[in-house]
């Protein structure tokens, strides 16, 4: 298996215990509307760890699995936090700076290609990136962060590299090409 294979298999696993887990998410007011597409959720979650390296990704997984082992459930505890319903699942300072860097790619990204990325890094983004990085292992965010700083001194975008390649697989190319598609309707 090749590199490209081990990570997509990877992926796949995480988000089919993600899946596993948004779908077991009780909703005030019944089964919400986006539970009812998994399809969707999975090419969300596909994008969300498409920029990842393999061991982050791995480390993401070991999580998942003590998760499960211990009966937890990250999206139950992920908008439990987003509502302020339990204290805070973690302190770890990593927090902060992953959150502002996943804020600042976004709204940079959001400048750059205005209709294909509506996003702006606001405080409902940074609320939920915050509150879903909380579910991690301490193990897991320093190769997170890791990744971030090494994107940063690279001058690369991790939001913009997630969008080009969610476009990319819905067929659109690039995100350059759906971006300039959407700008030539308005």
């Amino acid at each position: 298996m090749n590199f490209e294979e081990k990570k997509e298999t990877l992926i796949k696993d995480i988000v089919e215990r993600e899946l596993a887990m948004f779908l077991a998410t009780p909703n005030e007011g019944g089964v919400s509307a986006c539970q009812t597409r998994p399809q969707s959720f999975r090419l969300m979650r596909w994008m969300n760890h498409c920029t990842h390296d393999i061991a982050t990704l791995e480390s993401y997984l070991h999580d998942l699995e003590v998760a499960e082992a211990q009966g937890r459930n990250f999206m139950i505890e992920k908008y439990a936090r987003m509502d302020n319903r339990l204290p805070p699942l973690s302190r770890n300072p990593l927090l902060d700076e992953i959150t502002d860097a996943e804020a600042d790619f976004l709204r940079e990204a959001s400048r750059l290609y205005p209709h294909a990325i509506t996003g702006n890094g606001d405080l409902a983004f940074r609320n939920y990136c915050r509150c879903e990085l909380e579910t991690l292992s301490d193990r897991t965010l320093e190769l997170y962060a890791t990744e971030v700083a090494r994107a940063r001194k690279e001058g690369r975008n991790l939001a913009v590299e997630r969008y080009d390649r969610l476009w990319n697989k819905l067929g659109e190319g690039s995100l350059a090409a759906y971006e300039a598609k959407l700008a030539s309707r308005r």
